[in-house]
């Protein structure tokens, strides 16, 4: 009886693990589809993209070769990507960090990014979105869109090792209409930096900035 007693234990403690692995998705040449409201672990693809659907959530989604796309209300502890874009729709939220190399990162309305969202080439773009963990790029341009939030600042790091191409062209920064960035600014390269008459920033190293009126530059 002790011996069946301590089997079924064992196989108790065992199922959880099984149905965590389970949960997570890996695939090669093909895209990762999580449905609305569903729940997973990783979801992870080479050469596809990863789409989650509304509502629904994942630990990390990652992908070579593809885009990383969260729909409305959707949920991921963290997000990376080689060669494609990453997009959050309206209230998604990432509570870690979002890298993208080659690609840019698009914030719908109300969403958030608890940790840094960086890239090497390819814009990143907020409108009326939160990021906690600050911007970097190196190539790439950054809007900070209306009424957004940025916490620990921003950096463009200048071009180096493989990571070249672009260097002759400056970067495009904008701070928008009531958008806020606590934290320094911080440019190692030469940028174009626009910020509105009713912005909020940092203090500004590497860069002059340039006022505007109305909705946009």
């Amino acid at each position: 009886m002790r011996r069946t007693l301590l089997a079924f234990a064992l196989v108790l403690a065992i199922q959880p693990l099984a149905a965590a692995a389970q949960d997570d998705i890996d695939k090669v040449n093909g895209s990762v589809h999580v449905e609305a409201g569903q729940q997973v672990g990783d979801a992870s693809t080479v050469n596809g993209s990863v789409h989650v659907e509304d509502g629904a959530s994942v630990h990390k989604a990652s992908t070579v070769n593809g885009a990383v796309e969260l729909g409305d209300k959707a949920q991921a502890s963290e997000i990376g990507t080689v060669n494609g874009a990453v997009s959050l729709g309206e209230g998604a939220r990432v509570s870690g960090k979002v890298e993208a190399v080659n690609g840019s990162i698009r914030l719908d309305k109300g969403a958030e990014i608890g940790g840094r969202a960086s890239n090497v080439n390819g814009a990143i773009t907020l409108d009326a979105a939160h990021v906690a963990g600050g911007l970097g790029t190196v190539s790439g341009d950054i809007t900070v869109g209306a009424s957004s939030h940025v916490e620990g600042g921003i950096l463009v790091d200048k071009p180096g090792g493989w990571f070249h191409f672009n260097a002759q062209r400056p970067p495009h920064v904008v701070i928008g209409p009531h958008a806020v960035v606590q934290g320094t600014l911080e440019f190692r390269r030469e940028v174009v930096l626009e910020v509105s008459d009713s912005a909020q920033i940092g203090p500004v190293k590497g860069a002059t900035p340039v006022t505007f009126h109305g909705d946009a530059p």
